[in-house]
């Protein structure tokens, strides 16, 4: 009888790498910024190789790529774990209560908001939200607003999207607290949603 290998797959082992990287990326990244991050440092920080670090990423845009679009993930994750637990016009609320609690994560609206517009270009950026977080939005106020017409709903899901985003900087970089910008945001969200 042929004994079972207990060696992890090299598939498995090849993604456990990754995730390594990554996630020593993103302390580094946090811990420096994009500017001041070597890939020296993550490959210390992740305890691998530079070899390794090459195997899975092209360069250091790629990796930080790659921390973005995982931390984008988390984020549009929580909103739809939370929005998808209620009923459509209390969806919105949640989603937006799950934004906030998301983005406090240290270290998040760095990566996301200044860091990633500044490597990554605008228009990158606005790819990875569009899918993520601005189409949690789009889908919530579309559910909640069936009777508004396509046009107008993802107009303003592209105006608060830039709302949430600038409200979950000004809660990060200064002592402002994030339910004042839950509440200005639902404020303006009823108002825009309110038939004229």
């Amino acid at each position: 009888m042929q004994e079972k290998s207990t060696r992890t797959p090299n598939v498995e082992r090849r993604a456990q790498m990754r995730a390594r990287l990554i996630a020593a990326a993103r302390a580094v990244f946090v811990e420096k910024g994009y500017a001041d991050a070597g890939t020296p440092e993550i490959v210390r920080v992740a305890e691998a190789t530079r070899g390794a670090l090459y195997h899975h990423f092209e360069d250091k845009q790629a990796l930080f790529r790659a921390v973005v679009e995982a931390e984008a993930a988390e984020v549009t994750q929580a909103i739809e774990t939370a929005s998808g637990a209620v009923e459509a016009t209390q969806a919105l609320a949640a989603g937006s209560h799950a934004f906030f609690t998301t983005m406090a994560v240290a270290g998040r609206a760095q990566i996301l908001l200044v860091d990633g517009p500044a490597v990554l270009g605008a228009a990158e950026m606005d790819r990875i939200d569009a899918g993520g977080g601005r189409q949690s939005l789009l889908l919530g106020l579309q559910a909640a607003h069936p009777e508004r017409s396509g046009a107008e709903i993802k107009a303003l899901a592209i105006v608060l999207s830039a709302a949430f985003d600038r409200a979950a900087l000004e809660v990060a970089q200064t002592d402002a607290q994030a339910a004042v910008f839950e509440a200005v945001l639902t404020g303006m969200l009823n108002t825009a949603l309110t038939p004229g």
